[in-house]
């Protein structure tokens, strides 16, 4: 598969999601997610069960070393599961070596996000995980959990939103995400903004993928540098030509793939 003919069976059912209640959408997000996943790695134990009332998927691979990993998901706080992203949490366990919890925290509009928050920290402190990945609306979720703890695990964002969200602040336009979505999020997500809090690093170790063709990449770069002034150790790569959501084509598209295990060999040598 080459990237256009992602963005086009993507963008196709994005389109069609727009036309269906909230429900709907959120059921036809995990199926159009779900036919760019790979199949599930040999030997792999995969549980749904829920920690402190919180719904989770449990990912064992079959080579496993001690220590599990927290994976928050993304879909702009409205969608998205553990679901949706099971191909990216799956590949993330097999390639980590390591239990990952993945975490189906509620969404707006039914709640707001310090309950989101919440959630994800009813998890974390039942886990107490070596590492926290996130991805997109994921990676904020994972940056505010390292805030609020003194020593911070190890950090893997893949495309996070960070700082002001503002147009100022943003890059172009591109496939899948549009500068007025990053907006339409924020509107909908206001604690989201995070101005002051990413001018400190979240951790002292921070493992960071964007992709070349995503709005969120240029504001990200800028926390970067901010948190490598501060004495954090970040980790950076960019995929090229890539588009936001990508991380569902991992397996298929080949910019893609070298990207994540890049990201995931980091990761784990950050842990080990």
């Amino acid at each position: 598969m080459n990237v256009d003919d992602f963005i086009q069976r993507f963008s196709a059912g994005l389109a069609k999601m727009k036309e269906l209640s909230l429900p709907q959408a959120r059921r036809t997000y995990v199926e159009l997610c779900q036919t760019f996943a790979p199949p599930d790695p040999a030997g792999m134990q995969i549980e749904n069960s829920a920690l402190g009332g919180v719904s989770v998927r449990r990912f064992t691979p079959q080579q496993q070393t001690p220590g599990c990993v927290l994976f928050i998901h993304g879909g702009g706080f409205t969608i998205g599961s553990a679901e949706s992203h099971h191909g990216p949490a799956a590949s993330l366990a097999q390639m980590l070596e390591r239990e990952v919890v993945s975490v189906n925290y509620r969404l707006a509009p039914e709640v707001d996000y310090p309950t989101m928050l919440a959630d994800c920290r009813t998890v974390l402190e039942a886990i107490y995980p070596v590492a926290l990945v996130g991805d997109s609306a994921g990676g904020r979720l994972a940056i505010d959990l390292a805030h609020q703890r003194n020593e911070a695990p190890p950090l893997g964002l893949i495309y996070p939103t960070v700082g002001a969200l503002s147009l100022e602040c943003l890059g172009e336009d591109a496939p899948l995400l549009s500068r007025g979505d990053v907006l339409g999020i924020r509107q909908q997500c206001p604690d989201i903004i995070a101005t002051q809090r990413d001018r400190h690093p979240p951790a002292t170790s921070i493992e960071m993928l964007t992709m070349e063709r995503d709005p969120l990449t240029l504001p990200i770069e800028a926390a970067i540098a901010n948190w490598r002034e501060e004495g954090a150790s970040v980790g950076y790569r960019c995929a090229p030509n890539m588009v936001h959501a990508a991380l569902h084509a991992h397996a298929l598209l080949p910019d893609m793939s070298a990207a994540w295990q890049d990201f995931c060999q980091k990761l784990k040598q950050r842990l080990n």
